[in-house]
């Protein structure tokens, strides 16, 4: 016997999908004009950071704590056959504390290729932000956290995070600790 006709919800839904698809910029020059980023909330707050350094989401149980390591470090994981260091964002960033436990840990690559562990309260959704934005971001602050004011109604505030300068930092005050 064959299937019948898909229902009407299901056909309406694939319109609406088609038509969000044909309606996607596709001009590459529009494209270099975004900054897509993995957009999370810690606390109050929403965080981003560059999807491109964004490995993969894995669940907070895969680590093993260490003890007595230092109060930003949750602890180890396997991943790929790799051991990465497990680290608490919200202690990084000195920010007041996630709304929910962390669940998941966000494997990224800062750009210098040892992978990092980031805790997170779910998975991020994947958004876009003007590039100019970001930029006039970076050019204004040295820290790690470039606050972005977005526009639209309302106007959104987005914290993204240079994960080159935040896990440089604490590099560094390893070394000077150590």
């Amino acid at each position: 016997p064959r299937p019948g006709p898909p229902p009407p919800e299901a056909l309406a839904l694939l319109r609406r999908r088609a038509e969000r698809l044909r309606a996607a910029p596709s001009d590459a020059a529009e494209d270099a004009s975004l900054l897509w980023a993995a957009e999370f909330s810690l606390g109050e707050d929403t965080y981003a950071i560059a999807l491109d350094a964004l490995r993969a989401a894995v669940p907070l149980r895969l680590v093993t704590p260490v003890p007595l390591s230092a109060p930003h470090v949750i602890g180890i994981l396997r991943w790929q056959g790799q051991m990465i260091t497990a680290m608490s964002l919200a202690a990084m960033l000195d920010a007041s504390g996630w709304r929910l436990d962390p669940a998941v840990l966000l494997v990224v690559d800062p750009g210098w290729g040892a992978l990092t562990a980031l805790d997170c309260e779910q998975i991020p959704k994947p958004t876009a932000y003007p590039r100019a934005r970001v930029e006039e971001a970076r050019a204004t602050t040295d820290g790690p956290v470039l606050p972005l004011l977005l526009p639209g109604e309302p106007r959104r505030r987005v914290q993204l995070i240079d994960l080159k300068r935040l896990l440089d930092r604490r590099r560094a005050e390893g070394r000077r600790d150590g």
